[in-house]
């Protein structure tokens, strides 16, 4: 069950008009320099900074470019699956395309509820999806048609099934206090090894 703050519990106690809008954060390698760079989006208008967990982050207003995720929750370990739908023309999502290097970049989506009248924050936006972007497709628009980019987002279960690397070389393993475990095994061709006494 998800825990929100005591604000955002009255405000829905009362069901008002809700006016709850969507933040996309993505932590991605910058292609040109290396370096890991955050981008924060959000269906609102406006750019505006959100208090996320004590950190204050940056969300490039993308309006109806970003659309108001559904997620969809299970029980259990299977790797979740979520859609996400970005609107190509927007600048910052070119950014993130020619830029970044977001396949397998960590996301996170939080949901921030305003008030319908005021359009003021009513509490801290709580998270509700945590994951990697697995796949990034962009679609070109035909002659009157609205192209748009589509994210599949895949929850923390997707590192549970990466698999571990079956080989390591002997300068890799030299790391581990100077172990020469694997010091002979490039070596390849019909060796005979003598096991428990002594070679004639």
């Amino acid at each position: 069950m998800r825990d929100l703050d005591p604000a955002t519990v009255a405000h829905l106690a009362t069901r008002p008009a809700i006016a709850a809008y969507t933040l996309f954060w993505l932590s991605a390698t910058n292609r040109t320099t290396g370096a890991v760079e955050n981008m924060g989006l959000w269906s609102g208008d406006d750019h505006q900074s959100f208090d996320i967990g004590g950190q204050m982050r940056l969300y490039h207003g993308a309006g109806t470019m970003l659309d108001q995720l559904t997620v969809r929750y299970q029980s259990g370990t299977q790797v979740q699956r979520q859609k996400l739908k970005l609107a190509a023309i927007a600048p910052e999502v070119e950014q993130a395309l020619k830029i970044y290097e977001p396949r397998l970049a960590p996301v996170e989506i939080h949901r921030a509820i305003l008030d319908a009248d005021t359009r003021q924050l009513i509490g801290a936006p709580h998270r509700v999806f945590a994951g990697t972007l697995e796949q990034l497709k962009t679609t070109r628009p035909k002659p009157g048609e609205q192209g748009g980019v589509a994210a599949t987002l895949a929850s923390a279960m997707r590192r549970l099934t990466l698999r571990l690397s079956t080989t390591k070389s002997d300068e890799a393993q030299r790391r581990r206090g100077d172990d020469r475990f694997y010091r002979y095994a490039d070596v390849s061709g019909n060796y005979v090894t003598i096991w428990g006494e002594k070679k004639a």
